[in-house]
């Protein structure tokens, strides 16, 4: 990604996320995030997007064979798992004590939309 200014994202390394879109779409299971690719725009996420990669025997892999590994994701297709709503949650950005924090969106209720 060529750009003047390197983006921001929510979403960091060791954070809880739930795959919202793709073949291994999952609402209600949080994974952890292994890596944020952040020139890439995407993230690897545990136990999504598993490919196989067949590996010549080398120096350090003597037998070589087929290995599974995760593949990166888009961004956009995860989203913070909030532990007080037990769902997916977006996130704004706060100010406090000159330190910015992350605080989730609360999710408003149908009820509260037709008032």
């Amino acid at each position: 990604m060529k750009a003047r200014f390197k983006p921001k994202y929510n979403i960091k390394k060791g954070d809880n996320v739930v795959v919202i879109a793709g073949d291994d779409k999952d609402l209600a299971k949080p994974r952890p995030v292994k890596q944020v690719l952040v020139d890439e725009g995407k993230v690897i996420v545990e136990g999504v997007n598993i490919i196989t990669k067949h590996t010549k025997p080398s120096a350090q892999n003597t037998k070589g064979g087929i290995i599974k590994k995760e593949a990166p994701i888009h961004i956009s297709n995860v989203m913070l798992w909030d532990p007080a709503q037990k769902a997916g949650a977006r996130v704004t950005r706060m100010r406090k004590d000159g330190k910015t924090e992350r605080v989730f969106k609360v999710k408003k209720s149908k009820e509260e939309d037709k008032k």
